[in-house]
């Protein structure tokens, strides 16, 4: 009788797993979360408990539906033991099944976590990027519209500060705003975007071409103003023509002088836009040139706009723009990127966590990266943890030991008074400073650019910045990462590099058997634009790229 009773059981297991697989489920995470499934919508009042939902939304979010129960945990309760985690994560899987009424709509099984796994899952924001991506790849006017049909509103307003959401809303929101932009829409582009200054531009394009000039001076007043308050730097070289065409008039009104453009890279050269950090950081990020994507891992001092024109970067970041999409970004704590940081956050993890926030925004898949000085262990670092999504990796002038880890006694005290005088004579022009430091990265530049590299200290972080950024780079170490590393990994080094020694680039490359390593005649940490050696960099980096 238990028999027959346990197989009616089974039967009727098996029959209402065929009708689930047969049902499909429609979660909606845009503008405003609920889950359709039976034929019934749920939102989040439905759900008798927070947890409950949350496990929805992450797990719609995941990879194929599924996510290792581990990572939840840790998303949802990460100061809880892990026992005591487990037994939340379970309950939230129960309440999740009985406000959908379905029996596989959170389950667990070989440490795993699955949404409706017997089912068709149907994501909005899946379906909207993949709409979005499709159309900014083809271009076409009717299929960028239908893209924007799809957008539905922010990924999941209510859970703003969640940090397993932030990623995710970021890339959606700037497909979004790369739609508004290929379709026109700058009006909509600004609701989004208020520093967006194509979108300003194109607005008062639009006023000018019919005829209202005194809007069209208006917005570009509008501009200037987020521009300085927002970022720091003032218009495009763009917004003063147009501002010259909109005050042209047809009378025999005097012609203004066209100012000096404040600013250095104008949008013909590169595009800079915004994302936060889950620990809410905001970085600036920009993008140059055009073709396959190169990533550069940020480093010491850098100013994302400032660079452009300053002789100390400006060489380098045109010639890796050629041919491909640049993308650069300015660390924490540094450039157009938020200086007033906490200073604990100037860590390895941080700083990885920060090119992972970039990349992952922009929504690039695979790619090649740059680590530069300071940024070659953060480049090695992440290669390490995420080697799926690095194609090509090149390090220059780096140290992947804790220098103060091996440092002697003697070379500690050295480091400590360097680390003072960063702290009182930042982005000064005392003859000592410039001995002590600048003699570090640029020994065989001329006194302007002596004077250049001051410049570009003070714009890019204050010092106190740079010298907490002093005192943490001290402590990197990625010679673990770079021993796990088995990818296609180009060293270059300077022979007389005074910041790091070439035996730095030697040990490197004896912690990567399968790496390559060519030496470059220079002195220079940083190398100059009319020197050959970087002629040289730029050659090797090219040819790498293309194997």
């Amino acid at each position: 009788m238990r028999y027959r009773a346990r197989k009616r059981d089974h039967l009727r297991r098996l029959a209402g797993l065929r009708y689930c697989a047969l049902m499909s489920v429609l979660v909606r995470l845009m503008g405003a979360f609920s889950v359709e499934v039976d034929g019934r919508i749920l939102d989040q009042g439905d759900f008798r408990r927070r947890s409950a939902a949350a496990v929805v939304k992450i797990l719609a979010l995941a990879p194929h539906r599924r996510m290792h129960r581990e990572q939840i945990m840790d998303y949802l309760w990460p100061q809880l033991p892990l026992h005591d985690a487990a037994n939340q994560l379970h309950k939230a899987a129960h309440y999740a099944r009985r406000a959908t009424g379905a029996a596989d709509c959170v389950s667990l099984g070989n440490e795993m976590v699955t949404l409706f796994g017997a089912r068709t899952v149907t994501v909005d924001v899946d379906a909207f990027e993949s709409s979005a991506a499709s159309a900014l790849a083809s271009g076409e006017p009717r299929a960028v519209d239908a893209a924007l049909d799809a957008w539905t509103g922010d990924l999941l307003p209510d859970d703003l500060y969640a940090s397993w959401t932030i990623q995710p809303r970021q890339r959606a929101a700037m497909l979004h705003r790369e739609l508004l932009r290929r379709a026109g829409r700058w009006a909509e582009l600004l609701t989004v975007d208020s520093t967006d200054e194509e979108a300003h531009l194109g607005v008062a394009q639009d006023l000018l071409a019919v005829g209202d000039r005194s809007g069209a001076l208006r917005q570009l007043d509008v501009l200037e103003q987020v521009l300085r308050d927002e970022m720091g730097i003032g218009p495009s070289p763009e917004a003063y023509d147009l501002r010259i065409q909109a005050l042209d008039t047809p009378v025999h009104a005097p012609r203004p002088t066209r100012p000096p453009a404040p600013r250095h890279a104008g949008l013909a050269r590169q595009m800079v836009h915004f994302c936060h950090t889950s620990d809410g950081v905001r970085l600036a990020y920009a993008t140059s040139g055009a073709g396959p994507p190169l990533v550069k891992a940020s480093n010491w001092m850098t100013h994302l706009d400032y660079d452009w024109a300053s002789r100390v970067w400006s060489h380098w970041w045109r010639a890796l723009s050629e041919g491909r999409l640049l993308v650069r970004y300015d660390e924490r704590g540094c450039g157009l990127s938020d200086w007033a940081v906490d200073v604990s956050s100037f860590t390895l993890d941080a700083w990885v966590h920060d090119l992972e926030t970039v990349v992952d925004t922009l929504g690039l898949e695979r790619f090649p990266l740059l680590g530069i000085s300071q940024g070659g262990p953060i480049a090695l670092t992440y290669a390490a943890r995420h080697p799926e999504r690095v194609s090509h990796l090149v390090v220059y002038g780096t140290c992947t030991r804790s220098t103060w880890a091996r440092a002697t006694p003697t070379e500690r005290r050295s480091i400590i008074a360097l680390g003072e005088l960063i702290r009182v004579s930042w982005g000064s022009d005392q003859p000592g400073f410039r001995q002590v430091y600048d003699a570090r990265f640029l020994p065989d530049g001329p006194l302007d650019m002596w004077r250049a590299f001051d410049e570009l200290q003070r714009r890019s972080t204050s010092a106190e910045n740079a010298y907490r950024l002093w005192g943490a780079f001290g402590h990197l170490d990625a010679s673990e990462a770079a021993r796990s590393l088995d990818l296609p990994t180009l060293i270059l080094h300077s022979r007389g590099d005074q910041a790091f020694s070439f035996t730095e680039a030697e040990d490197l490359h004896g912690l990567m058997p399968g790496s390559r390593l060519v030496a470059l005649d220079s002195s220079n940490h940083i190398l100059q634009a009319d020197e050959p050696a970087f002629a040289t960099f730029v050659d090797e980096v090219r040819g790498f790229l293309r194997t």
